[in-house]
């Protein structure tokens, strides 16, 4: 890839466009904000990383739309972070305000862009983008459940003292409090989780998980994660970038997969140089389609709010 643009230059934005950049995921990356000249000195002081950073990719910041123009791949990040007791949800109708117009310039510069939405709520801001683009459902995808996975494995790791490598797991359904993690999809080096951690202590950790946002913000206070997001969407550029056809975790329009039309959903699919290439369909038990229905009705409570 050429050029890659990240809308919204806060801390989530910041962290993935100099991830990008570090990994020379791209000859060019681009980080724009509407906040006058803060892009460009943060994009400035990253391009000055490079020397010791040892990379090459040409970064930097930048107020205008146009300065994104002709990329391969954009990543909005832009709207307001959540505040501590404040639900993903409840950030929906001032979000919207923010990702519409930023859709509509990001189309008219990049009218061949790969779209990858991280703004909350993350399920009705990717609807946003994908009915405001026009652009096709394979060109537009969210970054949800690796960031929910990530944690998922990180509170594992944690709690049976093994190295984070070792553990694979899937987390689906919304982003949010109703997001499910599949238990029996869940290994440590091919061995079932359940053969480490017993049930009730699993269950405290699925429950931390889908609170796992929220938690870093009651600490924060003033703002919401970016370390972990910013690796979750960076894992997915890379597999775009590299053709790497990777398995992950991301918000997907759905058209009848788990018995779902019409929404974003958390879903595994395969990420490749076309962008979202696949959407994997498992098999769920009983328990696990009723925890995907709960969430299905979440999101589109959200989804019905916005005015498209």
């Amino acid at each position: 890839m050429s050029k890659i643009s990240v809308i919204g230059a806060g801390h989530v934005g910041e962290t993935t466009a100099f991830k990008i950049a570090e990994k020379e995921l791209a000859n060019e990356v681009v980080l724009l904000d509407v906040i006058e000249d803060m892009p460009i000195g943060k994009g400035l002081d990253m391009r000055e990383a490079g020397p010791v950073g040892k990379f090459d990719s040409k970064i930097y910041g930048t107020n205008s739309y146009e300065d994104t123009a002709n990329s391969d791949i954009v990543v909005i990040t832009a709207g307001k972070p959540r505040k501590p007791g404040m639900s993903r949800d409840e950030l929906v109708d001032a979000n919207f305000n923010i990702v519409k117009p930023v859709t509509e310039n990001v189309v008219k510069h990049s009218p061949n862009a790969i779209l990858i939405i991280v703004s909350n709520p993350l399920d009705a801001m990717a609807y946003t983008a994908y009915k405001v683009s026009g652009f096709p459902k394979h060109r537009v995808f969210g970054m949800a459940g690796i960031l929910d996975t990530t944690r998922f494995r990180a509170f594992i790791a944690m709690e049976i003292g093994v190295s984070v490598e070792n553990i694979q797991a899937l987390v689906l359904g919304g982003h949010g409090d109703t997001m499910v993690p599949i238990v029996r999809y869940t290994t440590v080096s091919g061995i079932p989780v359940s053969h480490f951690i017993p049930e009730d202590k699993l269950d405290a950790i699925i429950q931390r998980t889908a609170k796992g946002g929220g938690e870093i913000v009651k600490y924060l206070k003033t703002g919401s994660a970016y370390y972990a997001p910013a690796m979750a969407v960076t894992e997915m550029v890379e597999s775009i970038v590299k053709d790497k056809k990777k398995i992950l975790p991301c918000a997907a329009y759905l058209e009848g997969e788990y018995g779902i039309n019409g929404i974003y959903f958390g879903s595994p699919v395969k990420l490749g140089a076309n962008g979202l290439e696949e959407i994997i369909e498992i098999d769920l038990n009983d328990a696990e389609k009723e925890a995907i229905k709960k969430s299905e009705a979440a999101v589109r409570s959200v989804i019905d709010i916005l005015d498209l």
